[in-house]
């Protein structure tokens, strides 16, 4: 499988493409940033990342693509520009029948790391590290957008079978149990 990463931003988009490979690990393709100009203006600003994230898809040729699920932040017009970019990125896969996959900072943080509340820091360090990589991309955008991609590549770490599950690594099983542990819970409120 083949997963293209979109981390929206306004100023800075980060794109990865990373392909499974086996034994449950992950190999880059690509990675890269697309940006625009604040001095411009937010059509012409939506216009140059669409036409970056176009070229990404027709180069790669995704099987899917992961883009972070937009939170609340406390500054509108931040949220508004990451929210415009992610639909400029679903727009392009729809364009192109490829299926869209949202993922939350948390579960990203969580299937690269282990850990839902990791920082930045500690995801770029596994991120170079699943990827064999001597150091984090840079910016934390580019790297960001890697992590979506393994994030989705490791998703259905929950319903593996147990002989998939020992080709796991220590983060895919902490985050596997976790699921599991939501998927009860929720279970038990019902």
């Amino acid at each position: 499988m083949r997963v293209l990463g979109v981390d929206p931003g306004l100023t800075r988009c980060g794109i990865g493409v990373v392909d499974s490979v086996a034994g449950r690990r992950a190999r880059l393709v690509a990675v890269g940033v697309a940006r625009s100009s604040h001095e411009s203006s937010i059509d012409v600003r939506l216009l140059k990342i669409s036409n970056e994230l176009d070229e990404w898809m027709d180069r790669h040729i995704p099987d899917v693509v992961a883009i972070e699920r937009v939170f609340a932040q406390n500054n509108l017009s931040t949220v508004m520009g990451t929210a415009q970019v992610a639909g400029i990125a679903m727009l392009a896969a729809a364009k192109r029948q490829v299926p869209v996959a949202l993922h939350t900072p948390s579960e990203v943080k969580a299937a690269v790391t282990g850990h839902g509340g990791a920082g930045k820091e500690q995801v770029q360090r596994m991120v170079a590290n699943i990827l064999g990589l001597a150091e984090a991309p840079k910016p934390a955008d580019a790297a960001d957008a890697l992590a979506l991609a393994i994030c989705h590549l490791w998703r259905p770490a929950g319903v593996l079978d147990k002989a998939e599950r020992f080709q796991m690594t220590p983060a895919q099983r902490q985050w596997a149990a976790a699921e599991q542990s939501a998927r009860q819970n929720v279970r038990r409120m019902h």
